[in-house]
C-alpha cells in the first residue's frame, strides 16, 4: 500500500479535547433525558481522550473506542505517538485505528505506557503480536512499546511528568503534566505525593463524572474542591456523564472552572 495523501489540519501549540464523556458516551444508549435527547452540541460527548500538537508531532493520550470519528471530526491526519493513562476499555479499545499511521510515519507507532497497560494490549490485541507474518501491510497495528513509571520522560522532544492518581480503592492510573497543563482523568483521589506535581498550573483538566458520589470518579463537588486546592488559572472538567448539562452546570461553577467539551482547543 502506498502512503495515501493526507488531509491534516495542524494543531501545533494546542491541546485538543477529542472526547469529554464517560465510558458509555453521551447521548447514552436508550436514555431519553434532556441532555441525551436535547441536541446541544456541547452535550455530545465521546469517550475521553486528548491530543497535543507538539513541536515534533501529535501526541495522543489514550485510544478511545471513538478515536476514528474524533480524528476525522477534528481533521487530524496523523498520530506520532501515544501515551496511556490506564488500560480500561473506554481508554484503550480504539487502538486498532492506529493501523494507518505507520504508513505516514515510516515506522511503528511509539506507545508509552505502564507495564500492566502493555500486558493488557498484548492480551486484548493478541493478533498484532503473533509470530507469523501478517498477510499484508496494515493488517495489524504496528507498535513499539516504551515502558514508563513515575519518572519524567520525553516524547517527541517534549517533557512529560507522570502523576499517580487513584481510580477507586483498588486501581491506580496516571495523569500527565505537559508544561503548565495537566490532564487528570479517571480519578477520585489524588495521593499526597502527587499534589506538588500539580502546582502552578495554567490549565487543569480533571475528572468530574456527575453530581452524585461515585466509587471510582470525582463527583462535581469533589472535583471543584480538588480544583480549588490546585489553584490552576483555568480548570476544565472531563469524563462527564449525561447527568451534567453543559449550560446549567457552567452557570453554577466558580470563576475559572467549566465543563470541557468535545473539540475544545487549549493553547499549550
Amino acid at each position: 500500500m502506498n502512503p495515501p495523501l493526507r488531509h491534516d489540519v495542524s494543531i501545533r501549540g494546542q491541546l485538543v479535547v477529542l472526547g469529554s464523556g464517560t465510558s458509555v458516551g453521551v447521548p447514552t444508549i436508550g436514555c431519553g433525558c434532556h441532555v441525551c435527547r436535547g441536541g446541544h452540541p456541547r452535550n455530545q460527548r465521546t469517550r475521553s481522550s486528548v491530543i497535543l500538537g507538539l513541536s515534533q508531532g501529535n501526541l495522543l493520550v489514550d485510544t478511545s473506542p471513538d478515536l476514528r470519528s474524533q480524528l476525522l471530526r477534528e481533521q487530524i491526519g496523523n498520530v506520532h505517538a501515544v501515551v496511556y493513562t490506564h488500560e480500561h476499555a473506554d481508554h484503550l479499545f480504539g487502538l486498532d485505528d492506529l493501523r494507518l499511521f505507520p504508513f505516514y510515519l515510516g515506522h511503528p507507532v511509539p506507545i508509552y505506557c505502564e507495564p500492566r497497560v502493555e500486558a493488557r494490549i498484548r492480551h486484548s490485541f493478541d493478533y498484532a503480536f503473533r509470530a507469523q507474518e501478517p498477510t499484508h501491510a496494515g493488517a495489524v497495528p504496528q507498535l513499539v512499546f516504551h515502558s514508563i513509571g513515575l519518572e519524567p520522560f520525553q516524547v517527541l522532544d517534549a517533557p512529560v511528568v507522570p502523576i499517580r492518581l487513584r481510580h477507586g480503592p483498588r486501581f491506580e492510573v496516571l495523569g500527565f503534566r505537559f508544561g503548565n497543563v495537566a490532564y487528570c482523568t479517571d480519578t477520585n483521589e489524588i495521593p499526597d505525593t502527587s499534589w506538588p506535581l500539580l502546582e502552578k498550573l495554567d490549565v487543569l483538566i480533571l475528572d468530574a463524572l456527575r453530581d452524585r458520589r461515585h466509587p471510582t470518579h470525582f463527583s462535581l463537588a469533589e472535583a471543584v474542591s480538588a480544583a480549588r486546592r490546585i489553584g490552576a488559572r483555568q480548570t476544565y472538567f472531563t469524563h462527564v456523564s449525561h447527568e451534567l448539562d453543559y449550560d446549567a452546570v457552567n452557570a453554577t461553577l466558580p470563576p475559572g472552572m467549566e465543563l470541557a467539551y468535545d473539540g475544545l482547543r487549549i493553547p499549550l
